[in-house]
This record gives structure tokens, sequence and C-alpha cells, in this order.
């Protein structure tokens, strides 16, 4: 295959999705988001350094490519967006879509147009496209930077809804600059049809794949593969159809789409995340390095330090006021407001669009407003992700805004179980597991496990151990186990060691160092007996994690401080009891008039989604 300049574009291709491929592995090796290494390549492979790549080798096509491209990458930040996750912050992930969008554009636009001197209407355009943070910098962020449930919900949210809204808006304004209107009839108007035909091609399209999925045979020996292949068909049909009838409906078509069929019961869930994944990291890879083979510095510099003014004001001005506006009296820490005001890099859909709507404006003789479209939209987009994606994670650090870090020694069954649990909890698990085979087997459950010898110091400091509140040694080799206690111990200092302990008569060994333990012929016969003298209980018990739950959390609300069981009993969600109180050592089930102090460990035992209510009741700052 060739373009008209004879140039094929097969090699072409091939070495930008290989660069990708590239990319992702340094990401996962070095911990830094992947699009910082994909903008790096595609300004390395483009005109201003090796000439590989050229705007013009594409032809026509890469916008139409650009195009389904994003929509994949759409559908599949929209498919993993779950309904339950945005109960972590409903009313903030709201303002983040509203009213912060709102701040965002106003804010931005009027930057441009003071710093800029561009028109209203022009600089209403950029930070229309500048409004979008976008799953295709957000997500290869959080997959190295884990964060709470809470703010991971609220940045892809804010990503996938932004992404739509911000490219119908930024059509509505193009539009009218091209008419020379500025009327807010128009405006309503053209964002509301937009809007409305892509939802509407997404609801019909999410709703004939699962009924395909769900009630036709798509032959018994290739189910799984048919499903990943319907999915992504009907993907792409939903963007193009909508695309089709009105220009940018089709971006709100595949969110629509992603966004139900993510949350109905899908069969093939898993294959089908799993087939989109591997899909969105070819796509990711081609747009991030094609687009940024389009940078040219002499557009940027055109900008001046008035580009780079736009950029500080952007990304530690605005950001912040509409991070903290939108967040106000939820339950983000105020470390947690910092961190996602510091992380909202500018991604794809920015570009893509940007790069369209210049071509377009030349071609109407605009060529000043096209170029300091291009500059600005694409210098946000450099600065933003270079720092606050290339620095997410020391950010992260800094603010202390990562979850706890359990280090398990061994990946065996129970080690996998654990993590299992804990990860469901939000915080941040690694296995550590010699066994090659073994390792094949944790990683392919989606575990984080690191390769090695977790009784070797260097193992353990090289997957985290430095950092780590909690060590677990929870291999089947009490001899082991010791050894990784003993380690900790003396080289790490982590809160807690545990460590499982297969025979009983060990027991005294670990706890002479001070280590808990669970042995495991004791705890299985203790369950055995709960089982017979406390039924109930216990069948409830294996509810925990799951419909209910039973947690320990430290007071610290100033609110609470002094006040009785009773009081504060009226105060909690219902449905939870405060189960036990400890301080100093000595831990007791309080009377109604038992008065709490500050830290106090506070046990809350009820339903999942109120206990983890009354945690944030209890400890704000957890």
């Amino acid at each position: 295959m060739a373009t008209a300049e004879g140039v094929s574009l097969i090699p072409i291709v091939a070495a930008i999705i290989g660069i990708g491929v590239v990319s992702q592995i340094l990401s996962d090796r070095f911990q830094i988001p992947s699009v910082v290494f994909l903008i790096a390549a595609g300004i390395a492979l483009g005109p201003e350094v090796l000439g590989v790549v050229d705007p013009d080798v594409f032809g026509g096509a890469l916008s139409d490519i650009v195009g389904l491209s994003v929509a994949i990458i759409v559908f599949e930040g929209a498919f993993h967006l779950r309904a339950e996750n945005l109960r972590e912050a409903p009313a903030a992930t709201l303002r983040l879509v509203t009213v912060g969008a709102a701040i965002a554009l106003v804010g931005t636009a009027a930057t441009i147009h003071f710093l800029l001197g561009a028109e209203w209407l022009v600089a209403f355009l950029v930070g229309a496209l500048l409004v979008a943070t976008g799953p295709t910098v957000i997500a290869p962020i959080l997959e190295v930077v884990p964060a709470r449930d809470r703010v991971e919900a609220a940045l892809e949210t804010e990503g996938i809804v932004n992404d739509v809204t911000a490219a119908i808006f930024a059509v509505v304004v193009f539009e009218a600059i091209l008419a020379q209107e500025s009327g807010a009839g128009l405006f309503v108007t053209l964002f509301a049809e937009r809007l409305g035909v892509g939802m509407l091609f997404g609801v019909v399209v999410a709703a004939v794949v699962y009924y395909l999925l769900r009630y036709v045979d798509l032959s018994p020996g290739n189910a799984p593969r048919n499903a990943r292949l319907l999915v992504l068909a009907g993907a792409l049909v939903a963007y193009g159809a909508a695309d089709a009838v009105v220009t940018e409906a089709g971006i709100a078509a595949v969110a629509t789409a992603g966004i139900i069929l993510g949350n109905l019961d899908v069969p093939y869930e898993e294959d089908i995340s799993e087939f989109k994944g591997d899909v969105t990291l070819i796509v990711l890879s081609f747009v991030f390095i094609a687009l940024a083979a389009l940078l040219q510095f002499s557009t940027l510099i055109q900008l001046g330090l008035a580009g780079i003014g736009v950029v500080v004001i952007v990304a530690l001005v605005i950001r912040p006021l509409l991070v903290f506006v939108a967040c106000r009296g939820d339950r983000f820490t105020t470390n947690e407001k910092w961190f996602m005001s510091f992380v909202g890099p500018r991604g794809i859909i920015p570009a893509s669009v940007a790069t369209l709507f210049a071509i377009e404006l030349r071609a109407q003789g605009l060529t000043g407003a096209a170029d300091l479209l291009v500059g600005t939209v694409f210098l946000v987009i450099l600065m933003t992700v270079v720092f606050e994606g290339g620095f997410a994670r020391q950010i992260a650090e800094y603010l202390d805004v990562i979850p706890m870090r359990v280090l398990i020694i061994g990946g065996g069954k129970v080690s996998r179980t654990l993590a299992e649990r804990l990860e469901d909890r939000g915080e941040n698990v690694v296995l550590i597991e010699e066994d090659v085979e073994t390792v094949e087997i944790a990683r392919n459950a989606g575990f984080a496990v690191h390769h090695g010898d977790g009784t070797d110091t260097d193992v353990l400091r090289s997957a985290g151990a430095e950092k780590a509140k909690v060590v677990v040694a929870a291999t089947g080799d009490d001899d082991v186990n010791l050894l990784v206690a003993q380690l900790s111990n003396s080289k790490f200092a982590p809160e807690t060691i545990l460590a499982r302990v297969n025979n009983p008569s060990n027991v005294d060994a670990f706890e002479e160092l001070g280590v808990r333990t669970t042995s495991t012929t004791l705890a299985t016969a203790q369950a055995l007996d709960n089982y017979i003298e406390r039924p109930a209980m216990m069948n409830w018990m294996g509810e925990i994690g799951q419909s209910g739950d039973v947690q320990e959390v430290e007071l610290t609300a100033d609110e609470l401080i002094g006040r009785t069981i009773e009081e504060i009993s009226d105060e909690l969600p219902p449905g939870v009891l405060v189960a036990l109180v400890a301080r100093n050592g000595d831990t007791r089930v309080p009377t109604d008039d038992f008065t709490v102090e500050y830290g106090d460990r506070v046990t809350v035992i009820g339903e999942r989604e109120v206990v983890r209510e009354a945690m944030s009741f209890v400890n704000p700052d957890d």
C-alpha cells in the first residue's frame, strides 16, 4: 500500500504500532504513563526531527482514521464506567462535568482572549477543546498511579463526559465562526441536536448488541470471539452512523453505547474487556504518535511567553479552582483534591479536533486563527502530558493519596484470595513470587506481581517494601515466612507484619518477633467450630466484602471527639453499628454512654455501602 507520493504506508504504520507497544512496556517498567513515551516518539518521528512521519503521508485519510480510533478509545473507557463506582462521589462527579466544565470553558477562553489577543469566538473554540481531559490520558495515568475508587471514578467520568460535551460544543462554536453568527439560540440548537442524535444512536446500538449477545446463539465453539467482534463492530457502527447524520454526534453515540453495555449483564464481559483493551492500546499508540508528528515547533514559538502563561493559568489556576469548587463538602480529602487538580492533562480529542478545524480554517483564509488554535492546543497538551502525566506518580506519593501499599510474599491461592479482597477495598497490592508458572497464573488473574525471591532484601526493596505499610508472608513454607518477617522488620519496619503459619508449633517463633500470625490449622478448626456454634454469624461473615462489611478505622473527625456512642450512632447512616472501640491496647464493646477520644480505633459493622459511608464520617481524612 502506497500513498499518492509513492511512499509505502506499511513500514510507517508497523513502526508506529511497534513503538506504541514498546512505550507500553516502558510505561510498566518505569511507572510513567505511556502517553509520555508516545508523544516523545511522535515528535521524534515527525518532520521536525527524523521526518519519518509526515502529515501528508496519510493523505486525506488521517482524519477518518483518527475519528474511528477515538471512537474505540472513548467506547472502551465508557464500557468500564460502572454505576456502582459513580456512587463513590456522585455529587462531586456531577459538579465536575457541569460547574467544573463551565469554569474551565469560561476561564480558559478569557485567558486566551486577554493573553493571546484572540477574538472571543476563537477563544471559546480553544477553551471548549481544552475542557476535555479524556480517557486517553487519564486511563494510562491511573494504570501506574493507583488511587482510591472515588478519585478514579471522578476522573474517569469527567474525562469521558467532557470528551463528549467538549467535542460537540467545539463543533458548535466552529460552525458559528464559519457562519459568523453568535446567537445563544444557535448554540443551544446545534449542541442539543448533536447530543440528542448521538445518544439516540448509542441507545439503539447498545440495545441491538445486548439482544444479540444475550438471546442469539453466537456459535458455541467461537462465542467469546464473536462476542468481542460484535461489540467492536457495534462501537464503530454507532460512531459512523451518528456521525453520518450529524457531524461530531458519533462521540456521544459511542460513549452512550459504552456506558449502557458496560452496566448491563453482558455475556463474556471479561473476554470483551481484554480484547478491547488490546485494540485500544494499538489505536491509542497510533493516534498519539501520528498527531504528535503534526506538531510544528514554529507554531509553538510564535505564542511566546504568553503561550506559557496560558498553560500555567489553565493548569495551575483554573484546574485547581474547578476541582475545589466541584468537590466541596464531599468525600474527598484535601490532598485528593490537589491530586485531581494536578492530574488533568489534555489528550486525543483536543488534538484531533483542533487539527481538523485548522485545516478548514486555513481553507477559509483564517490562517491566524488556525495557527493560534493549533499552537495553543498542542502546547497545553504537550506541557500537561509531560509534567502532569510524567510526574503523576511522584505527585501522588508526595500528597500521600496512593492507597495503603500491601506486599504479599507468595502468589498461591491464599495470597491471591487475600489480594483480591484488599484490592476490592481500593488498596494497592503487590505480590512477590519466585515460581515462574505461579507468576504467570497471578498475572493472568490481573494482579500486580513482582518476580523474585521474597527472602532477598533487594527483591523486597524493588517491589516497594520501603513504602509498604503492611507485609504479609503467606507462602506454604514457615521458614520462608519467618525469614521474610525478620527481613521486613529489620530492614523496612512496616507498620504491620503478618505471617501465615502452617505448623502450629512454630507460632511462638513468630510471636517472639512481634509478628501477628494466622495458623492455617487453628484458623480452619476455629472456623469449623464457629459454623457449629455460631452458624448465623459465620454465614454473615461469609458475605464480608460483598453485601456486608466490617471495618476498623481511626477516629479523627473533630466534631465527634468527646461525644458518646449514643450521640454518634444517631448521626451514622442507618444500618451501621459501632461494634468495638480500641484504645491504648484495650478493646471493648462500648456502651451507649461511652465517650470516644481522638485516635480511638472504631469498628463498624453493617451493609457494605453504608459501612464505607460511616468510615468517611468517622475519619474524613481517610
